[in-house]
């Protein structure tokens, strides 16, 4: 059965809101993963989010055949592709090697048994179809107008 995402925390996993960037970096990569740190970290947003996600899922595997990748990892890894542009290998060598970004599917620092197959994340990310990432923009947009009004006031 595939998860949106599993929220069982375990000692050695940092939670996704408490994953620090480099506020002064001028490449999308953080901008990103703070973005979809937003996302995770404030519940409302994170189930409007979810909901969405949970549409993505093959309606014949829901339920039986082998665990697939959670929905969250699914999410991360393919605004990563989108938002940079990037190939699919490139993403599986970021999946698999970047320290930062490997956090926020929910791996730990020391997690490096558990890799990602080129062909697992092609499978994977091609569920996010262009009309369920629209949906997530909306979301992400109208959160953004939001704290931006309350910051105006």
């Amino acid at each position: 059965m595939r998860k949106v995402i599993d929220l069982q925390m375990e000692f050695w996993k940092k939670d996704i809101a408490d994953i620090e960037f480099d506020l002064k970096s001028r490449d999308e990569i953080p901008k990103l993963m703070i973005g979809l740190q937003y996302i995770y970290s404030t519940p409302s947003l994170r189930k409007k989010v979810f909901n969405i996600l949970k549409r993505i899922v093959p309606k014949a595997s829901h339920e039986i055949g082998r665990t697939g990748m959670d929905l969250w990892k699914i999410l991360v890894l393919g605004t990563l592709r989108l938002n940079c542009n990037r190939d699919y290998d490139k993403i599986h060598e970021m999946a698999n090697n970047h320290h930062k970004l490997r956090q926020m599917p929910g791996h730990s620092e020391t997690d490096l048994d558990s890799n990602y197959a080129l062909q697992t994340i092609k499978d994977n990310i091609v569920l996010l179809a262009p009309h369920i990432l629209d949906e997530i923009n909306q979301i992400a947009v109208k959160a953004g107008h939001s704290i931006i009004a309350t910051k105006q006031e």
